[in-house]
């Protein structure tokens, strides 16, 4: 991975300059000119992050075809927040930019909901191609504009798949009585519970230990995260169900593109959508690495049929997919497919 540039800030001096910095008017952040405008990102996880790095590379291309007028700061770690807290601080204007895991934006409009659902597409390409093509889900995007949320572009956020303590994952039988850790939403709970299993919310800081001493069978997460929190150590099996594909969203306060002229904004919006087709292959080659790296710690991965899976969740489209917005949304998703 490239050296961080445009660094992770810490310490507590720091972070109060930084939040201080205006955005968008001049705001001379890390070694920047009086007059350059330094965009500051949020972001939980660490630097060598395939969206860190898409990210990092934008910036070096906003710069240079901008003549330096612009460029992006990048926070990792969780330095200005968790995702909850940085949203709200786009939604006041202390923060430019944030990436945030689609479900949070469910608590902003509940139409969102739409496109997290279980088995919804087919591959990451698909569900870029879609979450991208504002002939789809810009007028869903919109709703989302009254609460100060400007969705500026989706980003693929890796496959969910169950991994567990005892043995692999091949049917719903095998997750039967099974407390598998979920993302904290009743969707979520439903999810594990139609699969099988017994869906158990908990912050993800808590799940290893939790795993340890028994109270988790298992959880479900991405090889990114399943390598880098050492669940592979004790939660060895890990099935690909592939029942989850959940985006996470760069999102800024409205105020940010209005305030850009023209040829800016544009500038700035190609490079948004150049960097959605990097951080897809980043994301692949950090996939490749981390299950290289579990096996290495002692995991099997284990295909299975996902097909028995997929029509055990249908039951949750039906139940969210609800108005005329969100059915064609979800009929555009559908008709994308190869």
């Amino acid at each position: 991975m490239r050296s961080m540039r445009l660094g992770a800030i810490a310490g507590i001096a720091t972070l109060g300059l930084a939040l201080a910095a205006c955005s968008g008017g001049g705001g001379n952040g890390d070694g920047g000119s009086a007059d350059q405008t330094v965009f500051r990102v949020a972001f939980n996880q660490n630097i060598e992050h395939p969206q860190a790095q898409a990210l990092l590379e934008l910036s070096d291309a906003l710069e240079e075809q901008t003549d330096g007028a612009y460029r992006l700061e990048l926070f990792t770690d969780e330095t200005l927040g968790d995702q909850a807290a940085t949203i709200e601080q786009v939604q006041s204007g202390t923060l430019d930019f944030a990436i945030v895991g689609g479900s949070l934006l469910e608590n902003f409009s509940s139409d969102m909901a739409v496109v997290n659902l279980p088995y919804l597409y087919e591959s990451p390409e698909h569900q870029m191609s879609v979450l991208n093509d504002q002939a789809i889900v810009g007028e869903l995007y919109d709703t989302l504009l009254e609460s100060d949320i400007d969705v500026l572009t989706a980003y693929h956020g890796g496959v969910r798949n169950v991994y567990t303590t005892e043995g692999p994952i091949e049917t719903p039988e095998d997750l039967a009585g099974l407390k598998i850790r979920v993302i904290g939403s009743d969707t979520n709970v439903l999810m594990m519970e139609l699969m099988g299993g017994v869906g158990t919310p908990m912050a993800q800081g808590e799940v290893y230990t939790a795993i340890q001493s028994g109270v988790l069978d298992g959880g479900e997460n991405n090889e990114l995260i399943y390598s880098s929190l050492s669940h592979d150590e004790i939660a060895p099996y890990y099935s690909y169900t592939q029942h989850l594909m959940m985006p996470d969203y760069l999102i800024a306060n409205p105020s940010v593109m209005e305030g850009l002229d023209d040829d800016t904004r544009e500038i700035l919006e190609t490079l948004l959508t150049e960097s959605v087709d990097t951080e897809l292959g980043l994301f692949a080659d950090a996939v490749e690495e981390s299950v290289a790296a579990a096996e290495e710690a002692g995991a099997t991965f284990t295909e299975v049929d996902v097909e028995v899976f997929r029509e055990a969740v249908l039951p949750i489209h039906e139940q969210r997919v609800t108005n005329d917005l969100t059915q064609s949304v979800y009929d555009a998703i559908d008709a994308a497919r190869g």
